[in-house]
């Protein structure tokens, strides 16, 4: 199989290293001709635009940052529809409204392409040992067809349910991760009032029951929040505020997760979600 990927950045370029050394033959192309800079030693091509890269690739993975960047790629008019043969495959990695798939399917049925929405956890080192958690949505086939691409970084890889599934597990782990930053956050807080370092609190507890990324992460940033304000605040807001929308749509109770995920966006210094759905990009 013939494999495109665009979006090389701190999570998309480890992602591709494993596909390229796992011996697909690899095209590549990015905004940014710097980021190519760090597979000259490897076998990948270097496409000139999404199209180019489409023409060479069975499959084409997408890791851009957000729902206008994924549209703009694949629909734009050099993009990957225009290129990537009948019964070739495209795979949404972005964080999207499950709706921005949806829509992207439409538009590729019409050139005998499929979609499938496959959102990956885990950063940029769980994509270098190739343990991303992949979440795929889509025909059951076509993620048969990808799985063993995705097996190079992603373990493990777990089929949803139909095309957008995966876009909404991807959510619903951001909020119970931006949930739980806030609890872990606020009984380390609690600490010093026991006279006990919260340090000390953290490497304990993390042996323990309570243990949980998100106190990983809150730990390793001082036992604080704030440090992590400026890095991921804003795409968790973003995704809070995405689940939080298609929660309203559905009429789905959400009940404390997203009450504490509000919490730690306050804690960040993020404004308190809407309590409105966040709405698709339009067509």
């Amino acid at each position: 199989m013939r494999v495109g990927f665009i979006g090389l950045g701190s999570q998309g370029a480890p992602m591709a290293r494993r596909i390229v050394e796992a011996g697909f033959a690899t095209t590549l192309w990015a905004r940014r001709p710097a980021t190519l800079a760090a597979f000259a030693d490897t076998a990948a091509r270097r496409a000139a635009s999404p199209v180019e890269l489409a023409a060479a690739s069975d499959l084409v993975c997408v890791c851009v940052v957000d729902d206008a960047d994924v549209e703009q790629v694949v629909t734009g008019e050099q993009g990957v529809l225009t290129g990537l043969r009948r019964g070739g495959v495209i795979a949404v990695h972005s964080t999207v409204h499950p709706d921005t798939c949806r829509r992207l399917a439409e538009r590729a049925e019409v050139h005998g392409v499929s979609v499938v929405d496959a959102p990956v956890s885990g950063g940029g080192r769980a994509a270098a040992e190739g343990r991303l958690l992949v979440m795929t949505g889509g025909e059951s086939g076509t993620v048969a067809y990808c799985r063993k691409v995705f097996e190079t970084f992603g373990d493990p890889v777990v089929h949803m349910g139909p095309l957008g599934s995966g876009q909404i597990t991807k959510l619903l782990n951001n909020l119970l991760f931006t949930a739980n930053l806030a609890t872990a956050a606020d009984t380390l807080a609690l600490a010093p009032e026991f006279g006990i370092d919260r340090g000390a609190l953290a490497e304990a507890v993390l042996h323990g029951s309570g243990a949980s990324f998100a106190l990983g992460r809150v730990k390793a940033a001082g036992g604080t929040l704030d440090p992590l304000a400026d890095r991921a605040g804003p795409l968790l807001r973003k995704d809070v505020r995405l689940l939080a929308g298609l929660a309203e749509t559905a009429g789905a109770t959400t009940g404390t997760a997203l009450t504490a995920a509000e919490a730690a966006l306050d804690r960040m210094g993020q404004d308190r979600l809407a309590a409105t759905p966040t709405p698709a990009p339009r067509k």
